[in-house]
């Protein structure tokens, strides 16, 4: 009954027995064999080589990923209400030493091509102003909504004309995954991202994300910035039995689609009440703070969202049957 957010959902059984599997005296930090496993498994997973590092949370993955790809005196072109700017408080600068966010509008917190040309276009090219050096999207967005492969591919041909380095917020990668139908490469490094913030904390995980990169340079920077970042665990091996874990017989996807298929459910009880297209694993519906109060005395916990709107947050733990109360209790306000 509590869908406020999928950070808060249980870690998946099959996680927590990793744990403990790894609970084995072998080397420290990230040369222990769990840890030593993840290139090659990513690799697989991505069609190409591929650099992972483990981390503890995707703020420090978006933050460390982007702190290799710009100076201090350099920009970072995102949606104006994406994670990086909303939400990690203030995380990107901290990290970059002092890197703006450049700031870009667009519905559902989606950026296009035509958005981030016209913020590009808007900087001169002179020491006045900061310049861009990073494009960052998040996949899903903020507001559940899913970049196609095309589209993540139209964003990475202007980065490359740009000659801009391009990020990936993949906080809900694998639920953007399932929903869009497409591979991890097509959705990645094909369509131009050099770097990757793989979540797997919302789906599944206990404290561990992966961060992927596509790109050898900035992969070496970031290992340093990741020990000068207080993120190098001793233990290492207990955040990459996490992700293996997850890998294992494609358990990423089956969980995202487990999320997905029971938000879609609750999008299709709420109707015309829609304030977004259920894309992902997140409902964002209009409601009273009367209809709202009604839901929560039968016992549902959610999130207001601004002015009379909700956010309903599903996770991997809920199927259908879970969720049909309350897309019932929604559909006979």
């Amino acid at each position: 009954m509590r869908f406020f957010s999928d950070n808060a959902a249980l870690v998946h059984p099959k996680v927590m027995a990793a744990i403990a599997a790894a609970n084995h005296v072998d080397n420290a930090y990230d040369g222990d064999r769990w840890s030593k496993r993840l290139e090659q498994v990513f690799s697989d997973l991505f069609e190409r080589q591929v650099r992972c590092l483990w981390i503890a949370t995707g703020t420090a993955a978006n933050a460390i990923a982007l702190s290799a790809m710009v100076r201090p005196y350099q920009g970072i072109v995102c949606h104006e209400e994406a994670h990086i700017e909303m939400d990690e408080a203030g995380a990107p600068g901290f990290y970059t030493g002092g890197a703006k966010l450049l700031l870009t509008p667009g519905a559902g917190a989606k950026l296009t091509p035509a958005a981030v040309q016209g913020r590009l276009s808007s900087i001169r090219g002179d020491v006045h102003q900061v310049q861009a050096a990073a494009l960052s999207v998040t996949n899903a967005t903020e507001y559940g909504l899913v970049y196609s492969a095309d589209e993540v591919a139209a964003l990475g041909a202007l980065a490359r004309r740009h000659n801009i380095s391009f990020h990936m917020d993949g906080a809900r990668f694998a639920n953007a995954i399932v929903s869009a139908g497409c591979s991890p490469a097509d959705m990645t490094w094909r369509s131009g991202v050099d770097a990757l913030s793989f979540g797997f904390v919302k789906n599944g995980g206990m404290n561990a994300e992966a961060l992927i990169f596509f790109n050898d340079p900035m992969a070496d920077m970031a290992q340093y910035q990741r020990k000068q970042a207080g993120h190098l665990f001793s233990k290492g091996r207990f955040a990459a039995a996490q992700l293996l874990a997850m890998l294992d017989g494609d358990l990423w996807l089956h969980n995202a689609r487990a999320a997905n298929a029971a938000a879609a459910l609750i999008g299709e009880a709420a109707g015309e009440r829609l304030l977004y297209p259920v894309e992902a694993n997140e409902v964002f519906l209009r409601l009273t703070a009367a209809e709202a109060a009604t839901l929560r005395t039968a016992g549902f916990d959610f999130y207001d969202w601004g002015d009379e709107a909700a956010r309903i947050v599903t996770s991997w733990h809920h199927d259908v049957d879970d969720v049909r109360p309350l897309a019932s209790a929604i559909a006979a306000l």
